[in-house]
């Protein structure tokens, strides 16, 4: 059974607008009213997004508002109430249990979709028994099976590219907090991801390590990577993002061009949200 929406109703906020440049492209992730309760808290009320090929999508809200459960809730971390979820038009199977409570129908589908979905989290995950790059090369190697030279030959370059290729044979308690998540974006880099999930990037890190991140993502950004990031740093998330999303109680009440969102919301919520983050 698939998963049932609520009437499967969109936020009705405009279609996102491509970066300047760049051609409308296929639909890389498609969340139709989605629903999480945790007991009696309903987290998430009803949400909806698409994000195309080069979208990058800037979700922003208080504490509590449902952004980390939104992207758990993605790649099945948290496994939604109700809605569905498309990662590149295939559609999340989800059955009712012997519970009564919605779970996916086939693992199998859930771990190779995972797969196409580059998680970095705000705590930065990093196996503290491997090496960096053993971290790197982890799961292209033991998940995808690809030969294991291809993998660090690939491990070398995206390394090299979030500039910490030095540290390959050095492990996580061995660097900094920047480098540890500069280390987790390329780890998820490394299984070429349809799209990349970012929850607080930064949230974690001491603000003079801030910027080392930020520039790996605005590099992403610049290559034209789908992504959603969900993040604090508003100065940042108008400058990277072709669109914005702002939730509010587990619902999108702003949604728009960054020049919108973040320069003329029409949520008044939104503006106090923006005007005490700047």
């Amino acid at each position: 059974m698939e998963m049932q929406s609520h009437g499967g109703i969109r936020s009705g906020s405009p279609p996102a607008v491509p970066r300047e440049g760049a051609q409308r492209s296929t639909e890389a992730l498609s969340v139709v009213d989605l629903h999480k309760s945790f007991g009696t808290l309903e987290v998430l009320k009803g949400v909806s997004l698409d994000a195309h090929e080069g979208d990058v999508i800037a979700i922003i809200g208080a504490s509590g508002s449902g952004k980390s459960t939104l992207l758990r809730c993605i790649n099945m971390l948290e496994v939604p109430d109700a809605g569905e979820v498309r990662v590149g038009g295939e559609l999340i199977r989800m059955r009712t249990g012997r519970n009564g409570r919605t779970m996916p129908e086939d693992q199998s589908q859930v771990d190779r979709i995972r797969s196409r979905l580059g998680m970095v989290f705000q705590s930065f995950n990093l196996w503290s028994h491997l090496t960096i790059l053993e971290n790197v090369i982890e799961a292209p190697v033991h998940v995808q099976k690809r030969p294991r030279p291809e993998c660090v030959a690939e491990a070398n370059a995206i390394l090299d590219k979030v500039g910490i290729a030095d540290k390959r044979d050095h492990y996580p308690a061995h660097l900094s907090g920047g480098q540890q998540q500069r280390a987790a974006i390329a780890r998820a880099l490394a299984m070429k991801p349809q799209v990349m999930l970012f929850d607080e990037p930064t949230s974690a890190l001491d603000p003079e390590l801030v910027g080392e991140v930020l520039r790996v993502i605005r590099q992403l950004a610049e290559e034209g990577r789908t992504m959603l990031i969900v993040t604090h740093e508003i100065g940042f998330a108008r400058e990277v993002s072709n669109r914005a999303i702002y939730l509010h109680q587990g619902r999108i009440e702003e949604e728009g061009p960054p020049a919108q969102v973040f320069g003329n919301p029409r949520s008044e919520r939104c503006r106090q949200f923006i005007q005490s983050h700047i």
